[in-house]
Order: C-alpha cells, then sequence, then structure tokens
C-alpha cells in the first residue's frame, strides 16, 4: 500500500528533477541558453510553448538550415530563433544570415549579423517552455528554490524515518532478550 502512495511522488519528483537538469542544469554546465518559443513561426518542428537550448557559436560554423538564436536589434534582450535561409557577406567581409520561421512564407525582414547572434540551436525539448512562460525569472527562481527545498525535506524525514525505525528496532530486541532472560531465570 505504501508503494502506491510513493511511486507517484518520486515519479512527480524524479520528473521535475530531470527537467531542472536538462533545462536549466545542462545548460548552464555547457555554457548554452534556453529559450522558449512563443510564437507559432517554427511550427511544426518547434511549436510554442518549446525549450530550445541555444549555445554559443562562431558564425563561420553557421550555415543554411541551422537554427539559430539571435537579437532583434543588437544589445538589446529581446530574441527570436528561426533557421538559417542564406548566408551572405557585407563589402567589409562580415558575415550576415537572411533567417526564416518554418513556419513563415517570407523571410524576415532585416538580415542577421554575426554580433546578433546568440547561439544555434543545441537541442529542445516540447513543452517545457508553456511552464517556464507562466513564471517570470523571479518566480522561477523562488519555484527552483522551493523543489530544492522540498527535495532536502523530504531527503531529512526519510533519513529521520530511517534512523528512529532502527531505534525502535533495536529497543524491542533487547525488550525481548531481557524478556527471554527473565523468563529463563
Amino acid at each position: 500500500m505504501r508503494w502506491l502512495v510513493l511511486l507517484p511522488i518520486w515519479t512527480i519528483l524524479l520528473g521535475a528533477v530531470a527537467l531542472l537538469v536538462v533545462g536549466v542544469g545542462i545548460p548552464r554546465v555547457a555554457g548554452a541558453t534556453p529559450y522558449d518559443i512563443l510564437t507559432s513561426s517554427m511550427e511544426p518542428d518547434l511549436p510554442p510553448g518549446t525549450l530550445v537550448v541555444s549555445r554559443p557559436v562562431d558564425p563561420q560554423e553557421v550555415g543554411i538550415g541551422d537554427v539559430i538564436t539571435y537579437q532583434l536589434h543588437s544589445g538589446e534582450p529581446e530574441v527570436i530563433t528561426h533557421r538559417v535561409v542564406a548566408v551572405s557577406f557585407t563589402t567589409g567581409g562580415e558575415y550576415v544570415f537572411t533567417t526564416r520561421g518554418d513556419a513563415n512564407d517570407l523571410p524576415d525582414e532585416a538580415p542577421v549579423r554575426a554580433v546578433q547572434i546568440r547561439g544555434r540551436s543545441w537541442y529542445a525539448i516540447p513543452y517545457v517552455g508553456r511552464v517556464t512562460v507562466l513564471f517570470d525569472a523571479h518566480d522561477r527562481q523562488l519555484l527552483s528554490w522551493g523543489i530544492g527545498g522540498g527535495l532536502l525535506a523530504y531527503a531529512a524525514w526519510t533519513l529521520m524515518d530511517a534512523l528512529l525505525g532502527r531505534r525502535n528496532q533495536r529497543r524491542r530486541r533487547h525488550r525481548s532478550a531481557t524478556a527471554q532472560v527473565g523468563a529463563q531465570a
């Protein structure tokens, strides 16, 4: 009966930990950044609510067909994730990329300069972005702390339960042994 309660709890906890590792931990360790797809411009491969993890890339390594995340305007935080449909050069020799959303008929209006590129898509996790869109950065941090605190509290509770169980078991054995000695006397 206890397993019927513990199995779903452990499944949810392990799932949450796995999502945190894949969505936050691995990107941080690898120097990548997770982004949420907010619009339908990249459907069907990257529908709204998909979490895309982009790794920094040398602009020389970006080719046609790559999905890149870039700043809409250089130096500003707003980003777009679209596919590269053409690579060209300015007269000064700088790389310039033409991008387009997979669901869009026309390429994006302005070409993307190399300095605007934040990274090339490394992997994507469907639906996970929907959860992150619900919370701002502060709320996500609080949620992470809450999940971590909950895991630590559960670990402490499990440890105390095990230690108290052993202590009670020793007491029962001691009482049983004392009763047997008393009965023999």
